[in-house]
């Protein structure tokens, strides 16, 4: 195993178990509807890693050693993002211990696949943009890119972790928490806002790739 594949999946693997403890321990072993979500979490996680290792490890670089972002916005979202996430994770396994509110399993399945989905559209996103970053920038040699699924959408890596927060709290069984995912993603559309002024004025082609291309997270919505 090269440098870079210990990098990505110590990354990976250690950001599912940060993961797997926020979701798990709350709810104590018979969560039986967490343990399906990390499952799921991890698999999806750890397979894309394998494959761009192989097939485009300069994508997996780049999002490694992503420098911080240079926007006061930008670093805001951030920090919001990352303080909705804690409860969106934690509270299904307090709602799980204290029953404050009930998913049939079904809905619990089906929301898993959801996520799996979601996971779907970021892989293609990056098969079809090894630009894809981890923060609002452009890289010297970057192109606009209007194929693959961003000939739907401008925006479709920020529609698969849309799909993925939404479900998670389904999958999780916890009603109450999709305050937290509708939260998070008051806050994707926030940086997907940013996101597409900072390309309008440092990316050549990219207002032409607007008109082109007019949705921005949702297909034939917005």
């Amino acid at each position: 195993m090269n440098d870079l594949a210990r990098k990505a999946l110590t990354r990976t693997l250690s950001f599912s178990a940060f993961v797997g403890l926020l979701v798990l321990v709350p709810a104590g072993p018979a969560f039986w509807q967490g343990w399906l979500y990390w499952i799921v979490f991890t698999l999806s996680s750890v397979v894309i890693a394998l494959y761009f290792l192989q097939h485009d490890p300069a994508l997996v670089e780049r999002r490694l050693r992503a420098r911080t972002e240079q926007e006061a916005s930008q670093k805001i979202i951030r920090a919001f993002l990352s303080v909705v996430l804690v409860p969106l994770f934690v509270l299904p396994g307090l709602d799980h211990r204290f029953g404050w509110s009930y998913v049939p399993g079904a809905a619990v399945v089906v929301a898993n696949a959801v996520v799996v989905l979601g996971f779907a559209i970021i892989f293609l996103t990056f098969k079809a943009n090894s630009h894809a970053s981890a923060i609002i920038d452009v890289a010297p040699d970057q192109r606009v890119v209007s194929t693959g699924p961003y000939a739907i959408v401008r925006h479709p890596m920020y529609l698969g972790a849309a799909l993925l927060l939404l479900a998670t709290p389904v999958a999780l069984g916890s009603l109450w928490t999709i305050i937290f995912a509708i939260l998070a993603i008051g806050a994707l559309v926030w940086r997907l806002l940013e996101e597409e002024r900072y390309l309008s004025q440092h990316l050549p082609g990219y207002d032409d790739y607007r008109q082109m291309t007019r949705d921005r997270l949702i297909p034939f919505v917005w």
